[in-house]
């Protein structure tokens, strides 16, 4: 297996005219609409790689033309996938990050870590105490996602209260999720001008942006590009 080093770190930054957030859209399953999101600008694809979600990228796209895609960062999503079978596919796709969005344990991220960039993603609800459920992950980890908890392991299409972020020392980069919709981006902004919003890594798109699991409406991909970045922004 020819497993490479391609670790990304990347600072959020703020510079003097535009709030500039990267954008993840996950849940890519069409060709051809990898190739607007990197005319677009959209710094992140999510490839889901759990046969269960109806956004299985394998039952559209084969590994080999995941592979060819060079513009956009590509991220590999698993659910509790074996450690090997993570890793080939990184190798086969030439993943630049992993998404762990089951219960993998902070073993098994720190052996992932070994190989690639790593964000583990930890679902919500309304009284959960943030700072306990990460603290073990702290050292295996590179990055985090805040998603909303929901029956199994998918996406719920449902926000949380990114309030629960403010009180928070979550101490890394990470990516908000959970239902974030058309018409969130002027609060998207106000939150990425709050403290917590230093470590605002990217903002994670996927069902509210879709006509179907798996089709996106990039009519609302778009919009959401150019309100949330500014148009001068959105083609860079």
């Amino acid at each position: 297996m020819n497993i490479y080093d391609n670790k990304i770190v990347l600072p959020f930054f703020v510079n003097a005219k535009f709030c500039i957030m990267r954008i993840k859209v996950c849940g890519m399953t069409q060709p051809d609409q990898l190739d607007v999101l990197a005319e677009l600008g959209v710094n992140f694809a999510g490839f889901i790689f759990y046969p269960k979600s109806p956004r299985f990228a394998l039952r559209q796209m084969t590994t080999s033309r995941i592979k060819k895609e060079n513009r956009l960062n590509k991220v590999g999503v698993f659910v509790n996938a074996g450690i090997d079978d993570v890793l080939q596919l990184v190798d086969e796709c030439r993943l630049h990050m992993v998404q762990l969005h089951g219960d993998e344990t902070p073993k098994y991220c720190e052996r992932m870590a070994d190989y690639v960039s790593v964000i583990k993603a930890f679902r919500l609800s309304d009284n959960d105490n943030i700072e306990w459920m990460i603290r073990p992950y702290m050292e295996s980890c590179d990055m985090f996602m805040f998603d909303t908890m929901g029956a199994g392991y998918g996406g719920t299409g449902k926000k949380f209260d990114w309030g629960m972020l403010r009180d928070a020392e979550i101490g890394k980069p990470f990516f908000l999720s959970g239902g974030i919709e058309p018409g969130d981006e002027e609060n998207l902004k106000m939150f990425a001008g709050e403290p917590v919003g230093r470590s605002l890594f990217a903002v994670d798109i996927n069902s509210r942006f879709e006509i179907s699991p798996g089709l996106k409406d990039m009519e609302k991909v778009t919009k959401f590009v150019s309100n949330l970045n500014g148009a001068e922004n959105s083609s860079q």
